[in-house]
């Protein structure tokens, strides 16, 4: 080997670098359902450990795209875990907040707004990206009406399919059903310069949409999606078919034919205290692994 032949591989591998460290990605900042693990209350054997082990404990789903070269960072949720979720996300990337993207008006997903009022933060004119009714909801609705009032948080209108461009990422929502109360509810298309993922932390069973997420899942890099529940049975005896989530088992169903390199895109998030996949060591998580899934945790880097 010449030296130029060495100092050309050396440069190469330099920008292989500067472009690894520079380019958008997807920051996992929580993997559980609305209410944390442990939630408030649960006093069971498979509790206690996170009540005594502050480590072991999960917040509620919430992931940041992080944009480095045009340094720009943005939320999707206000998870009531809003405090340490920024905290870890301006440690990961020291830049402001640039804002905040909704999918719906479950506790889990917006009431870390809470944070952005004057008793708090005290923010100017927060970015807050919103469908009609989600928007109209925190518009009409105290506390939130007064974060609008006094320009805490400034709505930003999202429509079904509208792509919004964020410099090097373009962020797209589209209606998933939902039990939809007071807002409806979204899932996202992130595309980056180079890869593009779907965020769907919340939707009821995968027949009652009109979409394919076999197909959604082959045309993108990565799917954060619901694994609210892994299976039938998981609440004793509460009747499952009130909180219609898509079960672990059953999307793996639907994915038994695909092939391992589309599997692999798959990321499960949004997990129930109930669920055993919050623990890395269980068999269902061995399962899912060996299956060629993924099951997002906190701290996962995924470059767009």
């Amino acid at each position: 080997m010449t030296f130029r032949t060495l100092l050309a591989g050396l440069g190469m591998l330099l920008s292989t670098v500067l472009q690894a460290q520079t380019e958008p990605y997807i920051f996992v900042l929580g993997v559980g359902q609305d209410a944390s693990f442990p939630q408030a209350g649960c006093y069971e054997p498979r509790c206690m450990p996170a009540w005594e082990d502050s480590s072991l404990r999960q917040e509620p789903t919430a992931i940041a795209v992080i944009d480095r070269a045009n340094e720009s960072s943005y939320l999707f949720e206000a998870t009531p875990e809003f405090r340490d979720q920024l905290y870890r996300l301006q440690q990961e990337a020291a830049h402001p907040l640039s804002g905040i993207f909704l999918t719906h008006a479950h506790i889990g997903h917006y009431t870390g707004l809470m944070h952005l009022g004057r008793e708090a933060m005290g923010s100017r004119n927060m970015p807050v990206y919103t469908m009609p009714r989600m928007s109209a909801f925190l518009r009409d609705n105290g506390p939130w009406s007064q974060l609008v009032s006094l320009g805490n948080i400034e709505l930003r209108a999202l429509q079904h399919m509208t792509p919004v461009n964020l410099s090097a990422v373009t962020v797209t929502p589209f209606l998933v059903p939902h039990r939809d109360e007071y807002s409806e509810t979204v899932g996202y298309r992130i595309q980056g310069p180079n890869r593009s993922a779907i965020f769907i932390p919340d939707i009821n069973k995968w027949e009652e949409w009109d979409k394919s997420i076999v197909e959604m899942v082959e045309s993108v890099d990565y799917a954060l999606i619901d694994a609210s529940f892994f299976a039938d049975g998981e609440l004793g005896n509460r009747d499952m078919s009130q909180i219609p989530h898509p079960f672990v088992v059953e999307t793996m169903a639907l994915f038994e034919n695909s092939s391992l390199t589309v599997r692999d895109r798959i990321w499960f998030i949004h997990m129930n205290q109930s669920n055993p996949l919050l623990d890395s060591n269980t068999e269902q998580t061995r399962v899912v692994l060996e299956n060629g899934f993924n099951v997002a945790r906190e701290g996962a880097r995924l470059p767009l």
